[in-house]
């Protein structure tokens, strides 16, 4: 692996950079406060090509491989997670299709995507997180359609998507094998959004309830084959841990990046902080924490890339880049003190940021689960 960046990503990271230093450091504040992202950014992202980064090629995308995406996320990451996780829930809910989706339906989202559109992945329920297959939402088959009743929580875009990959049970005793995969387009009848989330962190992320009752879905709209939801929902998300991983990289550089400013800066007993041994240890550490997890995402990217089996290495890097996000952000505010805690000051932000990235699209737990497996079976 070449870890040198090509003439192209450069290009692509200083526009990427540029685009969260004008369009979304400026309003962190406000939309953290409004808990609600500015439709101008959605509508900015989609302009430069953000909202379609995973659409191949020969579905009018930009095809690229998947260290130079992480590369953007960890951009984007540095300005806002909320609005990172905004965007990258667009490939979070492409990959059921690009995995398992025919021709029709990979042009239909694909179509969607480059048009500047949102796509939610709505897979959460109240009783059914980590277990995927305690999913309770119904699809009945009649005739060539099925019918589907049930509800999501927590659902990234929830609120502002156009469309939906939608999880429901085609099994009457439920479980994993029932799991089946959906497309369910905003506006569906029988089909509306619910509570919209208060977060302690990513604030500008629209997360919200949806609520499914007496939902008819096309045959055509069902991704795969029935009771392969499973397979599809758990290979998805191995394509999309290395991202949030990236995502986690980027708001740990730049809480790095501000703490180490602030220690030269500030001065006590007559000297900067930054000459003091134990801040010097702390900076250290950081850095060799975001220096490792943004190795661990190229390597876990890479693979994919080629080929090869790389499900592991995802959960490695997105179970360890979050800690560490999670790790530098809170060290961060350590180093800068009370102004650290205050909201004047954007590192409390940040440190509330990283924590939903050790929860959404699998915990941390439940990677270190997936680890252990692929090691030992």
């Amino acid at each position: 692996m070449d870890f040198a960046l090509t003439e192209e990503q450069l290009e692509l990271q200083a526009m990427v950079r540029e685009f969260v230093e004008k369009e979304i450091v400026p309003y962190t504040d406000e939309m953290d406060k409004n808990n609600a992202c500015r439709p101008e950014i959605i509508k900015k992202a989609g302009d430069m090509g953000l909202l379609n980064l995973v659409v191949p090629e020969e579905y009018g995308g930009p095809g690229l491989d998947s260290v130079t995406i992480a590369m953007i996320y960890e951009e984007l990451g540095k300005g806002c997670v909320g609005v990172a996780t905004s965007i990258a829930a667009n490939a979070l809910a492409s990959y059921p299709i690009l995995i398992a989706g025919n021709d029709e339906q990979k042009k239909y989202q694909c179509d969607l995507l480059n048009n500047g559109g949102l796509a939610a992945f709505a897979l959460t329920e109240p009783d059914a997180g980590s277990d995927a297959g305690g999913v309770s939402t119904k699809a009945v088959k009649e005739g060539d359609h099925y019918v589907l009743n049930g509800s999501k929580v927590f659902i990234t875009n929830g609120g502002i998507a156009d469309s939906f990959l939608v999880f429901a049970n085609t099994r009457k005793t439920g479980g994993i094998r029932g799991l089946t995969c959906f497309i369910v387009p905003k506006g569906t009848p029988g089909f509306s959004v619910g509570r919209k989330e208060d977060k302690m962190g990513i604030r500008p992320s629209n997360t919200c309830e949806l609520i499914l009752e007496d939902v008819v879905v096309p045959e055509s709209m069902r991704v795969g084959r029935e009771g392969q939801g499973f397979r599809i929902a758990m290979q998805t998300l191995d394509s999309a841990r290395p991202f949030v991983a990236s995502v986690a990289v980027g708001v740990a550089q730049s809480a790095l990046d501000i703490a180490a400013h602030y220690a030269r800066e500030r001065r006590q007993f007559g000297q900067p902080i930054s000459s003091f041994q134990l801040i010097q240890g702390m900076v250290a550490d950081m850095a060799m924490k975001v220096h490792g997890a943004r190795l661990m995402v190229q390597q876990a990217c890479w693979m994919r890339d080629q080929g090869l089996e790389f499900g592991m290495e995802a959960a490695m890097s997105k179970c360890f880049a979050s800690d560490v996000a999670m790790e530098v952000t809170t060290d961060a505010v350590q180093i800068m003190g009370g102004y650290g805690y205050m909201k004047d000051y954007p590192m409390e932000k940040k440190m509330r940021d990283a924590k939903i990235l050790q929860i959404y699209e699998g915990t941390n737990q439940i990677q270190r689960l997936v680890i252990a497996n692929k090691i030992l079976y």
